[in-house]
């Protein structure tokens, strides 16, 4: 197993202890991430996500009884949930870069899949141990040895299968194999040497953040070295919040968390940046003294030589219930095909309900776009939206938002006159030429020609003018259209003076 440099993975010392594992759960989307947490912690959140799919980062904590020395002895892991679904590949990398231990889920009823080998890509990089976990197995359609033999397709080499990677078969449902799982998972920690001093500051990663409508800005945060007492102050690049209300996973107040605890802290200055290191203070003077030294202006972003102003601009406001989803969202907005003639610009993104301020962003100039996910609308902002022309709209389902996305940038950007061509011509014989007018006869050779349209007078490839078809005549007899292979006689008005075998282009201008 390949080992990662982490705080507290040394041998012991006197003044350390041995630290709960962290475990991240990735894989596939639906390949049974949050049931099989379901099953560790005896609860049931999948009924609780929209869509069926886990969309923010989750931390949670579990007890199992192993044997040490043939004593029974009750150790606690924690897990990270991550989603499954493609647009949340920074959450799922947080979630490895704070993990010691990775749970590559894999469905015993489908095998790899793409989120299979971009999680592994993502394992790798992060450069921690994992285990392999085939769900499913009390499905009908299961096959472990059919699944088995798609990951070794992918360059996931088994224990048993020429490969040093352990792997369990479990079922959510029945709990067979959890047992043997969570064994695996200890003793994948007891080989890192995972170790944590108690009696330094409590220190660590910020996995998420969010305003709490009622108290403020919130992040959740893991406690990788050290003890977080209450009284202290929690320091995280230039927030900073006191440790008065301070969090289990289970939303118990608590006044304590050990190295491997997953917190919540309430009352941060600003929210802090997800993924960013934390630290404790013993005083309000010390923190503040730290997130001023931590502060830094951003730059103006340099144009690049050569780069072109896009003519357009059309604002987008995004508005999320925690940080990191927002990540999400630029991931799906980065999808969207690009319009040289119009910038997308993010003029504003942050967390909580969507306010009159949102709307002013996105209505300053042209008006915009406000995007919620998991978010409402305040009243007063729906108002003013519909006042200022601004297109609002919330989600609760990652793909369900990027649809609207594309629909509505797609009616937002700006429109050229473009030309269509509908037939090409030859010309057989010229009639006359009097004061603009040119009576002449041809022969349809691909398209259609049609009265009233306007035509370019082609001499080889060199186009001599334009002109437009005032009537047109078919054996004789006058018509509105002419069909490929039928011969035509027409009057143009144009200046130019056309001979035969000269061609006509019909066009028509469309706005695309």
């Amino acid at each position: 197993m390949s080992t990662k440099n982490k705080p507290g993975a040394t041998a012991l010392s006197k003044e350390s202890q041995v630290r709960p594992p962290i475990v991240a759960i990735v894989g596939h989307i639906d390949h049974g991430k949050s049931t099989l947490l379901d099953y560790i912690r005896k609860s049931n959140t999948t009924a609780g996500e929209a869509g069926g799919i886990t969309q923010h980062l989750s931390a949670y904590e579990a007890e199992h009884s192993t044997h040490v020395d043939g004593k029974a002895v009750l150790r606690t892991i924690t897990f990270l949930d991550t989603p499954g679904h493609e647009a949340f590949r920074a959450m799922r990398s947080r979630g490895l870069e704070v993990a010691d231990v990775a749970i590559l889920v894999v469905s015993a009823e489908d095998g790899a899949k793409p989120q299979t080998l971009e999680a592994l890509s993502l394992i790798a990089e992060a450069k921690i141990p994992y285990i392999v976990a085939l769900t499913k197995i009390d499905k009908p359609g299961s096959d472990v040895e059919k699944a088995k033999m798609s990951l070794l397709e992918n360059g996931i080499y088994l224990e048993g299968l020429g490969g040093e990677v352990p792997f369990v078969a479990v079922s959510s449902k029945t709990g067979e194999g959890i047992p043997e799982l969570l064994d695996l998972i200890l003793l994948a920690a007891e080989m890192e040497g995972l170790a944590a001093d108690h009696s330094l500051p409590g220190s660590g990663l910020v996995i998420e953040a969010h305003v709490d409508n009622k108290r403020g800005n919130t992040a959740t945060l893991i406690v990788q070295n050290g003890t977080v007492h209450s009284g202290t102050f929690v320091v995280s690049g230039s927030s900073f919040a006191p440790v008065r209300i301070m969090e289990n996973f289970l939303g118990k107040h608590i006044t304590e968390a050990l190295p491997g605890s997953p917190i919540r802290i309430v009352g941060f200055s600003t929210l802090p940046t997800i993924g960013a290191k934390w630290s404790t203070v013993a005083s309000k003077k010390e923190a503040e003294a730290a997130a001023q030294a931590n502060r830094t202006q951003p730059k103006a972003a340099q144009k690049q030589d050569g780069e072109e102003e896009p003519r357009a601009t059309l604002p987008l406001v995004i508005k999320t219930d925690f940080a990191g989803t927002g990540d999400a969202v630029l991931h799906e907005l980065e999808k969207l095909p690009k319009d040289a003639r119009m910038e997308v610009k993010v003029v504003s993104r942050g967390v909580g309900p969507i306010s009159e301020g949102d709307i002013r962003f996105a209505g300053s100039g042209n008006p915009g776009l406000v995007v919620g996910f998991n978010v409402k609308v305040e009243r007063e902002a729906s108002e003013l939206a519909e006042r200022q022309g601004v297109g609002v709209a919330t989600f609760d389902i990652i793909y369900k938002l990027t649809e609207w996305l594309s629909e509505e940038i797609d009616k937002r950007r700006p429109r050229e006159n473009q030309e269509e061509k509908t037939g090409t011509a030859k010309i057989l014989k010229v009639f006359s030429h009097t004061r603009g007018k040119v009576v002449l006869g041809g022969k349809v050779e691909d398209g259609a020609l049609s009265d009233g349209e306007q035509v370019k007078i082609m001499r080889r490839d060199l186009e001599l003018g334009r002109g437009e078809i005032v009537s047109l005549q078919a054996q004789k007899a006058a018509t509105k259209k002419v069909a490929a292979g039928n011969e035509f006689g027409a009057m143009l008005k144009t200046e130019v003076e056309p001979a035969p075998g000269d061609h006509l282009e019909s066009f028509t201008i469309v706005f695309k």
